[in-house]
């Protein structure tokens, strides 16, 4: 299962790394709730600050400790996207566009989330982002826009992974925006 973050203290390009705001620390306690008797389930997170915090509560829950994963951390604007204004320009471009339209840098970003996503032994919460989220749900779909799917804020979208690692759409989470569209 994959959880986006709560909603974050700071917008995307303001701050690289922010935590939860009060509605995110409230989304994350809900999220919680919601999957707590789900478990305990082995427990999976980005190493970015928002998505460590929208996974405590559900530690705290489950008495584990969330595996920081770098596989399923945020996607990033190449180095030519210097400043906010370039990286939010370059991300609605791509969020517009297509992975087979971007470069070898960020379709080696895709192999990876699907990499560390098929990685998983056992039933496992997955704390994680936006895009990566897009990244799975495109997998299983077969589509190749970079934005095929916009999971809301610390919505739960549920996949199965069979025995030859084909990702498959069990339930999408709720929908929203994102503060970069």
């Amino acid at each position: 299962m994959l959880v986006r973050h709560g909603e974050a203290a700071s917008g995307w390009g303001e701050d690289p790394d922010p935590g939860l705001s009060e509605l995110g620390r409230s989304q994350a306690g809900e999220a919680a709730d919601d999957l707590a008797p789900l478990g305990p389930l082995a427990l999976v997170t980005s190493p970015l600050r928002r998505c460590r915090d929208t996974a405590a509560p559900l530690e705290a829950r489950w008495g584990v400790t969330a595996r920081v994963e770098p596989g399923v951390g945020e996607i990033v604007a190449p180095a030519s996207a210097v400043g906010p204004d370039a990286r939010r320009a370059w991300v609605r471009a791509a969020f517009a566009g297509r992975w087979s339209d971007l470069g070898a840098e960020h379709l080696t970003w895709r192999a990876a989330v699907l990499a560390a996503l098929r990685s998983l032994q056992h039933d496992t919460v997955v704390v994680t982002h936006f895009v990566a989220i897009n990244v799975a749900v495109g997998e299983a779909t077969g589509d190749d826009r970079v934005v095929s799917f916009a999971p809301s804020n610390a919505s739960r979208t549920f996949l199965r992974l069979d025995r030859h690692g084909q990702l498959g759409v069990v339930r999408l989470g709720g929908t929203g925006t994102t503060q970069v569209l």
